[in-house]
């Protein structure tokens, strides 16, 4: 049972025969003629993609892009020891790299739009996810390449992995300047390019396929010392910088619990909330009566209960802000206030209107029973109350309830009469007087 359980892992039964798998990356690698200009097509849909921030797009570039052959020919080639598959998969790489480089920079030095939307902006920061995304990408990539069962894997891998949108993020660094959004963005390509054919050079030493004799066991022990240090001056920096949005991502969270929990001041409203998890800052706009020092300081010393001991805590109190405030964000920010403050004293009027509502009938209710005790003497205690009554169907009905605890009790007549009273007395048709 385990055993045949165990079987379904195995993957040399639906192994490609080694010739074929070698043929289909060799073809996949060379760039010139139709591949090279599928390439062109699909870095000018792509770059369009980015400029209208749409996700669509960019997904379908990804699944035009034929990037992937040279970067599984470059894994392909140092996993079966053949230097000249792997020569010929590196310059058709870089021939690759730099027209597509090339055309996006031209792209976004003649597109109107210079604006840095989000799908751009996503390229810019890798991290060691990044890594573990090319990472197993490679890995389904070279699986499906080397199996009789192919389906449809490398346009998922070409998806997840994702080599047009930072090279495209790239040009647009290029064009505009940026240099920060062109080193971000080529790295995150470098790291898909050097994780996938990682993945790629493992598969194909686990597969198990011949490997060609480089004549020399130093060569080979060179070449693999030269991946690894590749493969190593690739990954720590991902790992720095996917450390550093862990930290970040903690800070945020930890900012808004103590925002939730503690900034919170008598007679004030939070209008506006600014974390920058980056410069470890948090920046708060209250609304409503003046904020003492000693209120803030006193605040400030909290900030250690949610381990944000080095950030830095500014308060700005309304409209003093505003008027200090003379950028373009000042008018939103007014509006805020003004929107804000609206708002809570709409609510303030409601609760105000159910106060007054309350004490209403409390007064009345205490005036109805003075004018009882004086018809009816025997009258001990009294409820006067408007209540619900509920049915069966839980449809729900207002009522008056009105109970009398009498030390005599009344004839039928004078009952119906006491009734008919409080029903005009009390302007509800709908009452139910009980007597006890």
């Amino acid at each position: 049972m385990a055993e045949n359980f165990f079987d379904k892992f195995r993957l040399l039964t639906e192994k490609e025969d080694y010739q074929t798998v070698n043929t289909n990356i060799e073809n996949g690698v060379v760039f010139r003629g139709t591949n090279l200009w599928v390439l062109i097509f699909a870095i000018f849909v792509a770059s369009l993609g980015l400029n209208v921030n749409s996700t669509a797009v960019i997904i379908g570039a990804m699944l035009i892009s034929p990037l992937m052959g040279p970067i599984m020919g470059i894994g392909f080639g140092m996993g079966i020891n053949d230097i000249s598959l792997l020569r010929k998969a590196i310059y058709n790489f870089l021939v690759a790299t730099g027209v597509a480089l090339a055309t996006s920079t031209i792209f976004f030095l003649l597109s109107p739009i210079s604006d840095a939307h989000s799908e751009i902006l996503a390229r810019t920061s890798p991290n060691i996810y990044d890594v573990l995304i090319a990472f197993f990408g490679g890995l389904a990539g070279i699986l499906a390449t080397s199996s009789r069962h192919k389906g449809n894997v490398i346009p998922g891998v070409a998806i997840a992995t994702a080599l047009m949108p930072p090279l495209c993020t790239a040009g647009y660094g290029l064009a505009t300047l940026q240099l920060s959004f062109f080193f971000g963005a080529f790295y995150l390509f470098i790291i898909n390019t050097v994780f996938i054919a990682l993945a790629t050079f493992i598969f194909v030493r686990l597969l198990h396929f011949p490997l060609k004799d480089l004549h020399s066991v130093q060569s080979e022990k060179r070449a693999r010392r030269i991946v690894w240090v590749i493969v190593l001056l690739t990954l720590l920096p991902s790992i720095y910088f996917g450390f550093d949005i862990v930290q970040q991502s903690r800070f945020t969270k930890n900012a808004n619990h103590f925002i939730n929990n503690e900034a919170h001041f008598t007679n004030d409203y939070l209008l506006n909330k600014k974390i920058d998890a980056k410069n470890k800052s948090i920046s708060l706009v209250f609304g409503g009566k003046e904020i003492l020092p000693a209120e803030i300081h006193q605040l400030k010393l909290r900030l250690k209960n949610y381990q944000l001991d080095s950030s830095t805590l500014e308060v700005k109190q309304g409209f003093a802000y505003l008027a200090d405030n003379k950028n373009n964000e000042s008018n939103e920010q007014f509006n805020q206030l003004t929107n804000a403050l609206g708002m809570k004293e709409k609510q303030l009027n409601l609760v105000q209107l159910k106060f007054d509502s309350i004490l209403n009938q409390q007064k009345l209710s205490v005036q109805i029973y003075s004018e009882l005790k004086i018809q009816y003497p025997q009258l001990k205690r009294a409820i006067i109350e408007p209540s619900i009554t509920i049915n069966d169907s839980l449809m729900q009905t207002n009522t008056y309830l009105v109970l009398l605890n009498m030390s005599a009790g009344l004839p039928k007549a004078e009952k119906n009469k006491l009734e008919k009273w409080l029903k005009v007395r009390l302007n509800q048709a709908n009452l139910k007087l009980i007597f006890q």
